[in-house]
């Protein structure tokens, strides 16, 4: 999928309401990340102080007492049931299992050089071995195994490589395989599990890449079931230099199952943002490509929309499960496209109604490819709960801390 380079402007006439929004929200997203108000400061620094404790202190305490539950059960806590019981109100254990693998969200993020002008910028900024500690997640009990880039697939002018690294960097790292290797960690767990972690929107290309919001088949032979172009160009595109993020994925999980697929293994995706839709679709290409694949689910937190109805029945045959964890303030879960109400959900009268006008509205969209459908299991959050948060500040509200701070919280 190509598409041809030029400047980028926050506003358009050509650019729909919907790309408009998004793109606004990056702009403020890295204004955010460079510069805070004082109070926005205070808040975001006793909300990691608060994520901190939570951590070192009764997360710890929760995880030891519902070890043995969770070491049982642990298919009902990745969906075997798809969280059947488990969500309204919130399981203490799955509340703990959904705050430890943010850790391994928020490790991505704090490993990433954000830098501009740094001469490793886009770049991990921590060795493998010492990722963990130097991010202050701590023992996790799981062995860092594999470093994941991504790469923008959109056709850059040759002016390019005369244009500073934070508008020409192509791949970047994007975050990282991690298998559980502690044999008390595995005891507690009832299986060997292997998280694949990807961070959220960093780079121009890859503010580019969101923008492309029309669908596209997901693969050749895949006709109907369709995803969001910037996102599987960012999956399956390659360099010279770089293989595709899809690629490495691949052959990490073949050496992983290799090598320990004789005994209970799970694959757990987790991320944020941008890190969430790709978090999608590398379940999707593991359950889809690979026959009596282990448990693969995904946890995702404040992920955009992926793919049309035909790729979540997809999913769904699969047996890929996914919590898709969603602020209701939160508008990057509300993009891109458009999403209509299933049939079977419509009753007789209301189609008779709706069918001249809306089912016109309808028939155009799609031919625009621009229809998606949500995927997997909801689990709802709201920072209208929260008395200490800003919910008009769309960074505030997508922000992971925030994400972490609710469901400690539900």
């Amino acid at each position: 999928m190509k598409l041809v380079f030029g400047a980028v402007r926050p506003c358009t006439p050509t650019i729909s309401k919907n790309t408009v929004a998004t793109m606004h929200y990056y702009y403020a997203i890295a204004s955010n990340n460079n510069k805070r108000s004082s109070s926005g400061c205070e808040f975001m620094r006793n909300l990691e102080i608060s994520c901190s404790s939570l951590k070192q202190g009764a997360l710890k305490r929760s995880l030891a007492t519902q070890s043995a539950k969770l070491g049982k059960r642990w298919m009902e806590f990745q969906g075997l049931n798809n969280w059947e019981g488990l969500l309204d109100p919130l399981d203490d254990s799955l509340r703990s299992e959904i705050l430890r693998y943010g850790q391994f969200v928020e490790a991505a993020y704090r490993s990433f050089d954000f830098d501009p002008e740094s001469p490793t910028y886009a770049t991990c900024r921590h060795p493998r071995s010492s990722l963990f500690t130097r991010t202050r997640v701590g023992e996790t009990g799981y062995k860092i195994t594999k470093n994941l880039k991504a790469t923008c697939g959109v056709q850059l002018p040759r002016w390019i490589d005369r244009a500073p690294a934070w508008l020409s960097t192509q791949s970047s790292w994007i975050g990282y395989v991690a298998v559980c290797q502690d044999q008390r960690e595995i005891q507690r767990l009832g299986r060997r599990d292997v998280v694949i972690s990807y961070r959220g929107t960093a780079t121009c290309l890859e503010w580019v890449e969101n923008l492309r919001a029309n669908l596209t088949n997901v693969g050749p032979n895949q006709v109907g079931s369709m995803v969001e172009s910037g996102f599987l160009s960012l999956y399956t595109s390659e360099t010279a230099t770089c293989p595709s993020l899809q690629e490495m994925v691949r052959a990490e999980i073949e050496r992983v199952i290799e090598m320990y697929g004789d005994e209970p293994l799970s694959f757990t995706i987790t991320g944020h943002s941008l890190g969430a839709a790709l978090a999608t679709l590398t379940a999707y290409d593991i359950t889809t490509t690979r026959e009596n694949a282990p448990m693969v689910t995904v946890i995702s937190f404040g992920g955009p929309r992926v793919g049309n109805k035909g790729f979540r029945s997809q999913l769904e045959k699969s047996g890929t499960r996914i919590l898709r964890i969603v602020n209701s303030e939160d508008v990057i879960t509300k993009v891109p496209g458009f999403v209509f109400r299933d049939d079977d959900m419509v009753s007789k009268e209301s189609v008779h109604m709706a069918a001249g006008i809306s089912g016109w509205v309808q028939k155009c969209v799609e031919d625009m490819q621009w229809v998606y459908a949500d995927v997997g299991q909801e689990l709802r959050l709201s920072s209208k709960v929260s008395p200490y948060l800003n919910k008009r500040d769309m960074a505030t509200c997508h922000d992971l801390k925030t994400y972490l701070q609710l469901v400690n919280g539900l």
